[in-house]
């Protein structure tokens, strides 16, 4: 009995002593992604644990400088578009938007209306203050198995009904409540956010209660109602049975449009997006001769397709081929990257202008499956998104959606702390959620880079004046029919200097400006994830990021040469370059961000910011006081020291223990 009281009385007390500093937390290592592995200790073999991709620290290595790289080049450039072959349509600041998937709506942009995401706003707003707003689509695999319940415990606007396991990316179905609808158009009336949602296509009993309630709850600021989401993958991911092809689909959507005609609470009924193919099993020029856009051009709002370059389904799933990052690598760090890409849609576009519908890649990413280690969140990335995203503006597409997953994919744009009931169903075990804030993606820069270029005027046009070879893309930008913008990029990685790039920019019917106002995007590798800045500011580098730009505003200006009507323009290796004509301090950006305050915090101590080495090694005392100490954590001290707090116990210990044994002799008596 001595031992079970003095056993039980020391665990009491040992209970919250100890902090671990180093670990790994439970919660980045649940799920798929890249094995981690761990130095083998006393002849006994390492464990191994799963490392979530939003925690994947794989650096590729660059790509070699071209042996043949021209060092400059030569923009001759007509003032006016009036002058200017193959200029595209009018774009908008918001070109790039977002694609969220369903299943992790409540994880990146907040539990409920009333517990939204501060970090989300804040890098909403950014966006806002540079293109006058964005447009974000709820959807992806798991819209067309979603189902409306009335009730989700704790709040919670969706959850996941992990008993469907027929979707094809293991992604759970989702159920979602009206909660989830007050929530984004709570999140629309502090911000100028438009949304598209998915009406479920899992088989043809239309439930068509997202399409309802979304109109009813968000009014003007839905955009559209997605018809099928990849359809043409429908029958390889076992949604339906042979036969399925492109007829199929089309007789599917002429059901759906029926019901939606004889459904009253569906009152706009002209909404409809699509046909929204992966280019997968079907291209674009083997659906239109159904007749699908003539039959449907009365209720599709938008024509959109979805398309990635690549995948890591092998890797994740065990589908497909094998893809290599490094060798994919040096596949997005040139032009034809996004020309190649948008090859097979130019005929779609043209039929889209034509009918008078917005053409968007309604989701696209560096890579299906989650996108692949060391390449989907590089500086690399970023560059080639900001190719692709101009190549689309400039071919004619109205936008894109960079889409968002979970902590199980590598090409986010942002990427949520661990924070209890928000992003994971626990805590992690070392308090992180406690100082660790959001990551940014590399691509997130991509896109606060194309708001600029466009701006918020939204009678931008863009046209490609790329002449100096693939890894060194150029466009111009004309506002209101005059030269406003020019962007350049080096896509070739070489620190020695020895592949910096200088620009020229001449004026072919008129002169140049005195000086012209360049921000910059640099890192020092494509290879490299942290240290990103644009125009000298950063977000933070990985766990620092609340949505707040951080550093000085840093906007070059480059003299002229008025007499030879030439502007020259560096451009390290690798960097990007927005040139402004007249200076952007007095536009748009020079307004402030919307930004906002947090009125919720996870734990109920404020932590400052700290080195966790730092603070593994001190308690911020002298080795005279550390007898004294009882803990690290907050809350595990009483308050008295820690070795006096543990003697009042001894005493009780020692009265017990000499009170039973007083008792076991009087028995014994």
């Amino acid at each position: 009995m001595f031992r079970a009281v003095l056993c039980g009385l020391l665990a009491t007390n040992a209970k919250a002593a100890v902090t671990i500093y180093g670990q790994t937390p439970i919660a980045h290592t649940f799920g798929l992604g890249v094995t981690a592995t761990a130095t083998a200790t006393n002849g006994q073999p390492p464990p191994t644990q799963s490392l979530l991709p939003a925690y994947d620290e794989t650096i590729l290595q660059p790509p070699l400088p071209p042996d043949d790289q021209a060092l400059t080049f030569t923009l001759s450039l007509p003032q006016s578009n009036a002058s200017v072959p193959g200029i595209s349509i009018m774009q908008h600041g918001s070109f790039y938007g977002f694609s969220i998937e369903m299943s992790v709506v409540t994880q990146l942009m907040g539990k409920n209306t009333s517990y939204l995401q501060v970090p989300f706003l804040n890098l909403l707003g950014l966006i806002q203050q540079r293109a006058g707003g964005t447009h974000i689509r709820i959807g992806g695999n798991t819209q067309d198995f979603a189902y409306r319940v009335d009730h989700i415990d704790n709040g919670h606007a969706t959850d996941k009904n992990r008993t469907d396991s027929k979707n094809p990316t293991f992604t759970p179905a989702v159920l979602y409540t009206d909660e989830l609808f007050y929530m984004v158009a709570n999140i629309s009336s502090h911000l100028n956010v438009g949304w598209y949602f998915g009406i479920p296509f899992n088989d043809t009993n239309w439930r068509l209660a997202i399409a309802e309630r979304a109109q009813s709850i968000l009014g003007d600021r839905l955009y559209g109602l997605q018809a099928g989401n990849e359809p043409d993958y429908y029958l390889g991911h076992g949604h339906r049975v042979e036969p399925y092809d492109v007829t199929e689909y089309t007789n599917e959507f002429a059901s759906l449009v029926e019901a939606i005609q004889n459904n009253p609470n569906v009152p706009i009924k002209n909404m409809l997006i699509g046909p929204s193919l992966a280019s997968g099993p079907w291209s674009p020029d083997r659906l239109w001769p159904t007749g699908y856009l003539d039959k449907f051009k009365d209720v599709l709002k938008i024509i959109a397709m979805e398309h990635y370059p690549t995948n890591n389904c092998f890797a994740r799933f065990g589908l497909g081929s094998p893809v290599d990052p490094q060798k994919m690598f040096p596949n997005f760090l040139n032009h034809n990257a996004g020309i190649n890409l948008i090859q097979q849609y130019l005929d779609t576009s043209a039929r889209a202008q034509a009918l008078g519908k917005p053409f968007i890649m309604f989701e696209t990413n560096s890579a299906t499956c989650g996108g692949l280690p060391g390449l989907s969140d590089s500086f690399g990335a970023a560059l080639w998104a900001v190719d692709y995203g101009l190549t689309m503006a400039a071919a004619n597409f109205s936008g894109a959606l960079l889409h968002v997953g979970g902590q199980n994919v590598y090409y986010n744009v942002s990427c949520p702390r661990e924070v209890d009931n928000i992003l994971i169903s626990s805590a992690p075990p070392t308090n992180q959620s406690s100082f660790h804030q959001w990551t940014v993606g590399a691509i997130y820069y991509s896109v606060l880079v194309v708001a600029e270029v466009f701006g918020k005027s939204n009678v931008s046009q863009i046209v490609d004046t790329s002449n100096n070879g693939i890894y060194n893309p150029s466009y111009a930008v004309y506002d209101a029919g005059a030269l406003s913008k020019v962007v350049l990029i080096n896509y070739i990685d070489d620190a020695s200097g020895a592949h910096d790039i200088t620009g020229t920019i001449t004026m072919n019917d008129g002169q140049v400006p005195s000086q012209v106002y360049v921000k910059y995007l640099l890192a020092s590798s494509v290879s490299v994830k942290t240290n990103i800045t644009w125009a000298g500011q950063t977000l933070g580098n990985k766990y620092q990021v609340d949505g707040r730009f951080k550093g000085d505003l840093d906007i070059v200006k480059i003299q002229c040469d008025q007499g030879a009507n030439q502007c020259r323009i560096p451009l390290r290796a690798p960097s990007l370059a927005v040139v402004f004509f007249t200076d952007p301090s007095a536009a748009s950006g020079s307004e402030p961000a919307p930004t906002f305050a947090t009125t919720v915090v996870t734990k109920s101590v404020n932590t400052a910011t700290i080195d966790p080495l730092i603070l593994a090694t001190s308690n911020g005392h002298s080795g005279k006081d550390r007898l004294w100490l009882g803990s690290t954590s907050p809350g595990s001290s009483n308050t008295g020291h820690g070795s006096g707090a543990f003697l009042p116990r001894i005493s009780l210990l020692f009265a017990l223990v000499a009170g039973t044994s007083m008792f076991l002799t009087g028995l014994i008596l």
